[in-house]
């Protein structure tokens, strides 16, 4: 039994089967997200006999198997499953507080030119609760100042683990949870319209951010196979239907690659096409993937690309680099540490691969 990844009732539930009463639910709840201990013999407003017998009952932290940190305060995990699967977490340190970037999925199948997570195809969905263990882990990192914010942008493509994935938003939300804004939770996808549709109608009103990285159909096929499904006409509909939804404008990321997307004429296509669907943009200058041909542009050239945006009306941000001395793009850490084992990934050419089930029971 994995006791991260309840919520509330499903606690109360389970603790009443085992002739506990249903308050003990929320003192759970309280070990678990305000105070990031799951370890029962700890949580000493317990009964010494119930903690003995959670003792038993319960699943373990995830271990961690890499941790390195960068000189601007990030860190970055690689924890390990029972499984033998390893994901990474990022912690990012602003200077309004910590951000934890979690992973959805270990490995992915969309392909996206751009992130190194793919390259080893597909291994499995992560569940809710070992997405709350990377928080919980990346928490204890922050010596114990408070992780203000939560982004879904590292490995895997949430949307595609959309029942845990969901899961997940609510119980970073909710009151008996993280508890955080939703504005202060921001998920990733690179645009599968289903799920955009399915969040806007079942999730909390988090940031959506696309990944849109192109701003013709022809290009972005390339750069996010997805795009073969779900062109840009139908994913820029799919955030102008969330935003209304929601009330919260759709953010867009675009990372820039030298001769490939950084031309004044995509800069002008860019502003065209996200015209009163996409709020802002984040330019994200190239994290070099090892075995791609892809090249960082000058900062120079990132800066002018922004300057067009904005000389025609488009709100752009250039995102500030955080963790690039510990490889802060998804996917570096675990490909560097060899850390997905042999025959277990499937190739990512081609977009819309199922996960292996997560293990059983682990919410």
């Amino acid at each position: 039994m994995d006791i991260r990844g309840r919520s509330r009732d499903e606690l109360a539930d389970w603790l009443a089967s085992l002739g506990e009463p249903p308050y003990r639910a929320r003192q759970l709840m309280r070990w678990i997200y305000r105070l990031g201990v799951v370890d029962p013999s700890a949580m000493t407003d317990l009964p010494r006999e119930l903690r003995a017998r959670l003792t038993g009952l319960v699943q373990r932290p995830d271990a961690v198997l890499q941790r390195l940190a960068a000189a601007d305060g990030s860190v970055k995990l690689l924890l390990a499953y029972g499984d033998g699967v390893a994901v990474e977490c990022v912690l990012l340190r602003h200077g309004y507080g910590y951000t934890a970037c979690v992973s959805s999925q270990a490995g992915c199948a969309m392909g996206c030119a751009f992130c190194q997570s793919g390259q080893a195809g597909l291994i499995r969905d992560l569940t809710a609760a070992e997405m709350v263990g990377q928080v919980l882990a990346l928490r204890q990192q922050a010596g114990g100042r408070p992780v203000n914010r939560i982004v879904v942008m590292g490995g895997g493509e949430p949307l595609a683990n959309l029942d845990h994935s969901l899961r997940f938003l609510r119980l970073s939300t909710g009151s008996g949870g993280f508890g955080l804004s939703p504005r202060r939770v921001t998920l990733s996808t690179c645009g599968l319209v289903p799920g955009i549709l399915a969040l806007a109608s079942q999730g909390p009103p988090v940031t959506l951010s696309v990944s849109l990285h192109a701003p013709t159909d022809p290009l972005r096929d390339q750069l996010v196979p997805i795009n073969r499904r779900y062109p840009l006409a139908q994913l820029l509909a799919a955030c102008r239907h969330y935003a209304q939804a929601t009330g919260r404008r759709v953010t867009a990321e675009y990372v820039l690659a030298q001769g490939v997307n950084d031309r004044p004429e995509d800069a002008r296509r860019l502003s065209s096409l996200t015209r009163g669907a996409i709020g802002h943009i984040n330019l994200i200058p190239l994290n070099p993937i090892p075995g791609a041909d892809f090249k960082r542009p000058r900062d120079e050239a990132v800066a002018a690309f922004a300057r067009q945006l904005l000389d025609r009306g488009t709100a752009v941000t250039i995102r500030r680099p955080l963790g690039r001395d510990i490889g802060g793009a998804c996917g570096q850490l675990r490909a560097a540490a060899g850390a997905v084992a042999e025959g277990t990934g499937r190739p990512a050419a081609e977009p819309g691969g199922k996960a292996r089930k997560s293990p059983p029971g682990d919410g």
